[in-house]
């Protein structure tokens, strides 16, 4: 007579009794069991593993299942089986269509939910406009004036009559106290914005005129670091208006410059085929990174603050770490074979962007050192190139006195702005809040993002603008020029 499980009703491979029920058990199935529920499955009594005594058989023989003796029997189980997995099936594809409705709904849901709140924000400033403009209109419900050619009236003990009834605001007045309004509102915007700039001279060699590259220390937006055609690098102070060092090294003119946003380190590059690294406390140059055997056409620092890209003549890239000077990495585009004019880094410094000869940009997974995305479009070669601090957008200037604007999560361009015939532009700059474009070149000008519509242009610099840069909050901004000269304009 087979032993059976009690628990499973089928022969147990290692059959053990209980002393609590005396039934017997597949020992795997009744300490699963004990281990749920320290009780006997039969009784409810307490037990324990320990108290399971195996029972000694020799090697038991399974039965075959009563469904599974014949032909027949197997296949009516495969055909069972088959319907079940294809009834499986059926009811998979049935949630899965659920939840493609659903998601289609929910996009749409929010889709319509930032309409709405575009049409509010939109909504909300154009009342916070039209109350600006009635406030200066609070106050003037006067008195009823009398018309000169009519002397007052008076009573009969020489007092002034009291007048009740008066004429009130025409629409003409209204409508002329508006256009008045909006005409001062206009001037007062422009004042604000359009304020006499600062201007500093003397920072660089008169002999070699040109300030050629620019940047603000991002921790103390103050400090101001400029690179020459006189071949120096000049770290100056806004608040002292002085000069805190003149470091000297490159052999030719020196092109880019970082400060870096929390040490007293500033970087250089050059035509000389060097990136410098200097220590603006020391006055010295600390570190010499020769990654290139071409001029040096951009730099960018890394989020980290511990690696620097660098672009050249020579076709490549190179990623560098500014510790020890060393090259890490050194890539080309061996199917272009043009020279790379201008490299950025991405917000997240996980990708970043080159400009070319050929009028490419190009953009780089920096982890693979992989061309992952190119955007043709400009018919000259790149010159500058600038991400936005939300990472969306790539802001890209050429020789072809063009602008234009790239979506990174499309990988297209959405908006070309053409500039005046022979407008060259030399430099571009999010401000930190991605609010403001700013452009340098023939002139400077300042963009609001989203519309992309022109509310700045200063035309105070004599000579070709290198250089421009945002302050904190973008409260002024600064540019830099081939007629040697600094200027702060307060936004």
């Amino acid at each position: 007579m087979a032993l059976v499980c009690a628990i499973s009703n089928e022969v147990p491979e290692h059959p053990c009794v209980s002393p609590v029920s005396n039934q017997v058990f597949e020992r795997r199935l009744i300490e699963k069991y004990i281990a749920e529920n320290g009780t006997d499955p039969m009784n409810g009594q307490p037990l324990s593993e320990e108290q399971l005594v195996d029972i000694k058989v020799s090697h038991p023989i399974r039965p075959k299942a009563p469904s599974a003796t014949s032909i027949p029997a197997i296949l009516k189980s495969l055909q069972d089986e088959w319907d079940a997995v294809m009834l499986h099936s059926f009811t998979l594809r049935q949630q899965l269509q659920t939840t493609r409705q659903e998601l289609s709904h929910a996009l749409y849901q929010h889709d319509a939910a930032c309409r709405v709140i575009a049409r509010l924000t939109k909504e909300v400033t154009a009342a916070r406009e039209a109350l600006a403009t009635l406030k200066p209109q609070a106050g003037l419900v006067a008195p009823q004036a009398v018309p000169a050619s009519q002397p007052a009236a008076a009573g009969a003990g020489g007092e002034p009559m009291e007048i009740s009834e008066q004429v009130g605001m025409t629409p003409e007045i209204i409508q002329k106290l508006q256009d008045k309004a909006t005409i001062l509102t206009t001037e007062r915007k422009k004042l604000m914005l359009t304020c006499a700039p600062c201007c500093l001279q003397g920072l660089h060699s008169a002999s070699v005129p040109g300030i050629l590259a620019l940047d603000l220390c991002p921790s103390d937006t103050n400090k101001v670091l400029t690179g020459g055609a006189d071949k120096n690098v000049v770290v100056f102070d806004k608040n002292e208006e002085q000069i805190v060092a003149t470091l000297k090294g490159h052999t030719k003119k020196v092109t880019s410059v970082i400060y870096h946003p929390s040490q007293s380190v500033v970087f250089s590059a050059s035509p000389d085929n060097t990136i410098r690294v200097w220590s603006v406390a020391g006055g010295n140059c600390v570190q010499v990174v020769r990654a290139h055997e071409g001029g040096v056409t951009g730099l960018s620092l890394h989020a980290t603050g511990d690696y620097l890209l660098s672009s050249s003549e020579d076709q490549y890239w190179a990623f560098s770490d500014i510790q020890t000077g060393r090259v890490l990495t050194k890539v080309t585009d061996e199917s272009a074979g043009c020279a790379l004019t201008c490299a950025q880094f991405h917000p997240d410094g996980l990708i970043f962007g080159t400009g070319t000869a050929d009028s490419q940009i190009k953009i780089w997974d920096l982890k693979e050192r992989t061309n992952v995305a190119n955007f043709p479009g400009h018919s000259g070669p790149v010159t500058s190139i600038a991400f936005s601090e939300n990472g969306y957008y790539l802001a890209t200037g050429a020789q072809d006195s063009s602008l234009k604007l790239w979506d990174l999560r499309k990988l297209k361009n959405f908006k070309t702005i053409t500039l005046d015939n022979n407008y060259e532009v030399k430099s571009l700059v999010f401000d930190q809040s991605g609010t403001y474009l700013a452009v340098g070149g023939s002139d400077i000008r300042v963009y609001i993002c989203k519309q992309w519509s022109e509310v700045l242009n200063f035309t105070d610099h004599t000579g070709l603008v290198t250089g421009v840069a945002f302050g904190e909050n973008a409260q002024f901004l600064t540019s830099a020029g081939m007629d040697r000269s600094l200027k702060f304009y307060s936004l």
